[in-house]
């Protein structure tokens, strides 16, 4: 039957006879995943804490109890705001493919039954038996992965060398406060040029992905304990309630609410 898939590499069980198998891993405060891509899809779930991916498409942040579904050969790099408990369950391509998983990187919400899966998923053998019991509960993760609705918690990021080297260095300190004229001359293009090129590559209005920065931003710092005053002046709003209605509009409910994990 083999060792449960707990703490462990995942390449290490690539190639295990299963169409979906479990890991879980525990990281440090700011610790810092390289670049990488999985032969499998990796549904990965921020337990506790909040982490960041990146990508060449954009970046997504996973508060708690959210998760992050990555296609199989996508190249990622994931950073902890803080220590991050994750839970990941990787899914063969094909399979994710026959079942209807997204062919993008997407986040989505997490249900109770979905976390409880998980944490069981994690301490199962490698090889579980697929007609038993182990086998009817990762059947039943697939499932629920599938039903998940998917949550706005990312800012895409254009192709385009000028504007992405921009749009990475303003990910890592953004702030509301940053002008379309100035972003536009640090790029060497016009005002014009430089907001249709922006809505092109990236599908949004350059306000509208400045103000998704900061609120992905403040959702790391936020699930880190800081006060909703101090990121609101940081990410350069008026003041706190401003803040907390541009977070309510895009994301459906005030930050202690939305970072309130559910019970299960």
């Amino acid at each position: 039957m083999g060792h449960p898939v707990r703490n462990t590499r995942a390449d290490a069980y690539e190639n295990t006879p299963r169409d979906v198998i479990a890991t879980g891993n525990d990281y440090p405060s700011h610790y810092v995943l390289p670049a990488h891509s999985h032969r499998r899809g990796q549904l990965l779930y921020a337990s506790t804490g909040v982490l960041t991916t990146i990508t060449s498409e954009g970046s997504w942040v996973v508060p708690p109890r959210r998760a992050l579904w990555i296609p199989a050969g996508v190249s990622h790099e994931v950073h902890m705001g803080g220590p991050v408990a994750t839970r990941s369950a990787y899914v063969k391509a094909e399979t994710a493919l026959a079942v209807g998983l997204p062919t993008r990187c997407q986040v989505i919400a997490v249900s109770p039954l979905l976390h409880e899966l998980l944490q069981e998923a994690i301490d199962l053998p490698a090889e579980y038996d697929l007609d038993g019991r182990d086998g009817r509960v990762m059947a039943l993760l697939l499932d629920e992965i599938r039903r998940m609705p998917a949550l706005p918690l990312s800012a895409p990021l254009p192709r385009e060398k000028r504007l992405v080297t921009l749009c990475r260095e303003l990910l890592q300190q953004p702030s509301q406060e940053v002008k379309i004229d100035d972003m536009a001359q640090r790029a060497g293009m016009s005002r014009r040029h430089f907001t249709r090129s922006f809505r092109e590559e990236t599908g949004m209005s350059f306000s509208a992905w400045r103000q998704q920065a900061c609120l992905l931003a403040a959702l790391t710092r936020l699930g880190n304990g800081e006060s909703i005053t101090q990121v609101a002046v940081d990410l350069g709003y008026g003041n706190p309630s401003a803040f907390t209605a541009a977070f309510r509009r895009v994301l459906g409910a005030p930050p202690s609410r939305y970072l309130a994990a559910p019970t299960p």
